[in-house]
């Protein structure tokens, strides 16, 4: 049925909505929807990629038809059940449309694209890639210079594995900022008492109050409505948000379609070693704790152990190491490397080579090439 309305079916009434319409009211009643036409009028550039996946409709609806973008600006909007042979997932290898226009062209001033569920989304600008965890920090940073959180936010979450950078804006709004385990369940309980308002994962998901789930469009909302207030575009107001705050350096590297016995063993060696770790120097670097994460719900109390093991140096560098998808394919070791540098630190360098001791550390306390005999090494970010 493709009319608004109320049916019976077998004694049941079925209400037929416009999920469309709705969503782009409820975003309409959170940004300035006013001084992004205003941006959208300018010689400002946007692209966003659908992905042949569920937001290209509310894309099309919000940007186009509300915003007023050309409407050459959202390229793959029709949802397919195949995704039109496309991997639906915000990356570069999945997304080379707008990575290309970002970084080899000259013609596009923000671009963004999204899942196959439309609740993640990653964000660039020109030849700058904002990782979701600089980018979580970043809205929470500019949070009043939107029209519905111009009182300030509650407070904020963020994934173990996430990097810091977004503590370090809650220390200075004087809020909350809670560290849970991986998985949006967490970050629910947060928001139903009303402890968070913004939260954020490594994996490109981010959200607020406005909704118990991630939410891609609302994050590409976000940025736009604060380079319009701003008038700033996205390289500016990431050197400006490392210049006051620091950077974290971070990134992830992905052990793909390991041996699952293997992938436990490896584990395994890791955790003998966590007790005999603390004090150790590995590559001019000093461990400070090695732990493995455990968390107690500051909501209904109860405790999630074994959440992936945590190593902290003394220099504000940490290692995160995780196990997971341990089916029948084989299972997933993820490790995320993360490096503060101070504003007055070189906050324009590398990521890897500036993460390469890090990384050093990791394999030898992993053993994991030794151990799977090759390097499965995918890096994610």
């Amino acid at each position: 049925m493709n009319t608004v309305g109320s049916i019976d079916f077998m004694g049941m009434t079925i209400e037929i909505i416009d999920s469309v319409n709705d969503y782009a009211n409820l975003m309409e009643s959170i940004f300035d929807f006013d001084v992004i036409r205003a941006l959208f009028s300018t010689e400002f550039t946007f692209c966003f990629d659908a992905m042949n996946a569920v937001a290209g409709p509310y894309a099309n609806e919000i940007f186009i038809n509300r915003l007023r973008a050309p409407a050459t600006s959202i390229i793959h909007s029709t949802p397919k059940e195949d995704f039109g042979g496309l991997h639906p997932e915000p990356n570069h290898r999945n997304a080379p449309e707008i990575f290309s226009m970002m970084f080899d062209g000259d013609n596009v001033d923000f671009a963004a694209c999204s899942d196959g569920d439309g609740d993640r989304s990653i964000v660039l600008g020109k030849k700058t890639f904002v990782s979701p965890s600089d980018s979580l920090a970043l809205l929470t940073a500019n949070a009043r210079l939107i029209k519905k959180y111009k009182d300030g936010i509650l407070g904020v979450a963020r994934s173990l594995p996430t990097s810091k950078a977004v503590d370090l804006v809650a220390k200075k709004l004087n809020i909350k900022c809670y560290e849970t385990p991986t998985g949006w369940k967490f970050f629910g309980n947060l928001i139903d008492n009303q402890l968070i308002t913004f939260c954020g994962e490594e994996s490109a998901g981010a959200g607020s109050s406005h909704i118990r789930e991630k939410d891609g469009i609302w994050a590409v909302l976000m940025w736009l409505n604060i380079i319009a207030v701003t008038k700033q575009n996205v390289p500016q107001l990431i050197n400006k948000h490392w210049k006051e705050f620091g950077r974290h350096y971070y990134s992830r590297h992905d052990y793909e379609g390991i041996e699952k016995s293997k992938a436990i063993y490896i584990f395994r060696i890791i955790e003998e070693k966590l007790s005999t770790l603390r004090g150790f120097v590995f590559e001019g670097e000093r461990v400070s704790s090695a732990e493995i994460f455990t968390y107690q719900d500051p909501v209904d109390k109860s405790t999630s152990e074994n959440q992936g093991i945590v190593i902290e140096m003394e220099r504000s560098s940490r290692i995160v190491i995780r196990l997971s998808g341990t089916g029948t394919e084989g299972a997933t070791i993820r490790i995320y490397f993360e490096k503060y540098a101070t504003p007055g630190e070189g906050l324009n360098q590398d990521t890897q080579t500036v993460l390469s001791n890090l990384i050093k550390i990791a394999d030898e306390i992993t053993q994991i090439k030794n151990i799977l005999g090759k390097d499965f090494r995918k890096v994610i970010s």
